[in-house]
């Protein structure tokens, strides 16, 4: 027998869900760092060598060996003298632990330089850097990417050291040396960052005009403490007038690039409403 024809559902028919849209803007520029010539790479890594060791910057760990006794029930008159010499022992190790605090060796050494990623992208974002150097080894390499940007726009030279890790973080005392960046209160290394500083090539960025200038002339820089007493004593006045514009024979250097649009896509998500309809007041 043929089954009895079903009353069709009163069920509500399942809605297509919305097609989701994100808008997303691609890089068509590929920044690099420059490239470093191997005899401007052993200059490099053998003057900071040889400099290090002469200061004897160095940063000295504590390490707390912890001892352990085993757990014996019976214990004769030669292990009980066994233990008083090794206990003997030890507080000798301790007053000589004592002399050697932990920390770095000389501290106002060590204050004129930036060690690692994040101290030398705090110290590039205050403008206290006169050199930035990069390990090549580091990996991935977008850790120290954005570095490039930011040290062009303060105008600081900066290059990325093939075996600068290898090289230099065994003479201080670490175990990896990603970043290293000198500071401009630097006395110490004064001399290095001028020999430095003119084998350093130069950043190319396209939207960013290239403003580093030989830094090495210009080391004996003002102290942030009078460029904050000089801003103190600009008045108002000063800081609200607008600033002075290009002469005419002056050209603004850096070039806007055109915006091609290849194609016009609606956004199908988006519900038009009908424009309401005013109704007319009753008088």
């Amino acid at each position: 027998m043929a089954a009895a024809p079903q009353a069709p559902g009163r069920g509500s028919v399942r809605k297509t869900r919305p097609l989701v849209v994100k808008t997303s803007l691609n890089n068509p520029y590929i920044i690099r760092w420059s490239a470093l010539e191997s005899e401007d790479m052993h200059f490099i890594l053998q003057t900071l060598e040889d400099r290090l060791k002469a200061i004897g910057l160095q940063k000295i760990e504590d390490k707390k060996k912890k001892n352990k006794t085993p757990f014996l029930k019976k214990e004769s008159r030669e292990k009980c003298s066994i233990a008083v010499d090794i206990s003997e022992n030890l507080k000798e190790k301790k007053t000589d632990a004592k002399q050697q605090v932990s920390g770095w060796t000389p501290a106002h050494v060590r204050k004129q330089l930036a060690i690692g990623v994040n101290e030398v992208t705090r110290a590039l974002e205050r403008s206290e850097l006169l050199l930035v150097l990069v390990c090549k080894s580091v990996k991935p390499a977008m850790i120290t990417s954005h570095l490039i940007q930011l040290s062009l726009s303060r105008s600081v030279p900066a290059c990325q050291v093939p075996r600068l890790s290898e090289r230099i973080a065994p003479v201080i005392g670490l175990k990896c040396v990603l970043a290293l960046g000198f500071k401009k209160n630097t006395t110490d290394f004064v001399d290095e960052v001028r020999a430095i500083i003119p084998r350093v090539p130069s950043l190319s960025v396209p939207w960013l005009q290239d403003r580093i200038e030989d830094s090495g002339e210009n080391l004996e820089t003002e102290p942030l403490e009078s460029q904050d007493r000089e801003l103190l004593d600009t008045s108002f006045e000063d800081l609200s007038k607008p600033k002075r514009k290009l002469a005419d024979g002056q050209q603004a250097s850096v070039t806007l690039q055109p915006l091609k649009i290849k194609k016009l896509i609606p956004n199908p998500s988006k519900i038009r409403k009908p424009p309401k309809s005013k109704k007319a007041t009753p008088k």
